[in-house]
């Protein structure tokens, strides 16, 4: 027999007029069971013989849960027994990775009325849950349970027991948001500051530097005139100075 989950109702395949019926005993806040819906959490139940349990994940197969809003499972239960079972109630609990000592969250309790699967039958059975919005980001261990009568005596079945990822809720700017975006744009304002006064330096020392002096070939005007003066009154005022110094 195959499993079939994704109905939000579920209808057991021996029998097309058999429903099972979703109860409307719900508790409306995390961790807080409703005055109508017995807490099944002190209570361990074994698992009856018989009775599988599988879930999934419909909108989520990466099991990444948002603090404070809602995820949902389905859970199959397929009852190869010999007698009917009552299905009475879904939670889950939220504990730490490495100690399923340590309590983290009592999430909701699902309740159900007349949910019933007949024996050779399979049905599914929605649970919807959502972790504190207090929450901190991580790693945590989920572990749902379904609880059930048959023949009149309470069982219990583990349909989940690993891990689920914690992150912030969508569309809010956490601290830590805030405080590296800040650090980011002050990063950024530094090198840009730091950018612009080296291209100051460099634009100061170019301005500062000497500009090299191009020599016109002196020796050769002069030996040019000379040879224009040459003969004149100039050249021989010039030869009697030089006469008397000697």
């Amino acid at each position: 027999m195959k499993w079939i989950l994704g109905v939000t109702v579920a209808r057991c395949q021996s029998d097309p007029e058999t429903e099972v019926v979703e109860g409307t005993g719900e508790a409306g806040d995390l961790g807080i069971v409703g005055d109508d819906v017995q807490d099944f959490g002190s209570d361990n139940f074994s698992p009856a013989p018989g009775i599988e349990t599988v879930c999934v994940f419909p909108k989520n197969p990466s099991k990444v849960v948002a603090a404070g809003e809602e995820s949902e499972v389905l859970v199959g239960m397929k009852n190869d027994g010999d007698s009917s079972l009552n299905v009475i109630a879904i939670q889950a609990t939220v504990h730490l990775p490495f100690d399923h000592r340590y309590l983290v969250q009592n999430l909701s309790v699902k309740a159900f009325d007349n949910a019933t699967v007949p024996p050779s039958a399979q049905a599914t059975f929605p649970y919807i849950f959502a972790v504190s919005k207090f929450m901190q980001p991580g790693s945590f261990d989920l572990v749902g349970t379904i609880v059930y009568e048959v023949d009149q005596n309470p069982y219990q079945s583990t349909f989940y027991n690993g891990t689920i990822e914690v992150t912030e809720p969508c569309g809010l700017l956490s601290v830590e948001s805030v405080f590296l975006f800040c650090l980011g744009i002050a990063l950024i304002g530094l090198l840009g500051l730091w950018i612009r006064g080296q291209i100051q330096n460099l634009s100061k020392k170019t301005k500062r530097a000497p500009k090299a002096k191009v020599e016109v070939g002196t020796a050769t005007t002069v030996a040019s005139t000379d040879e224009w003066l040459e003969g004149t009154a100039y050249t021989q005022t010039l030869s009697n100075k030089s006469k008397k110094k000697k």
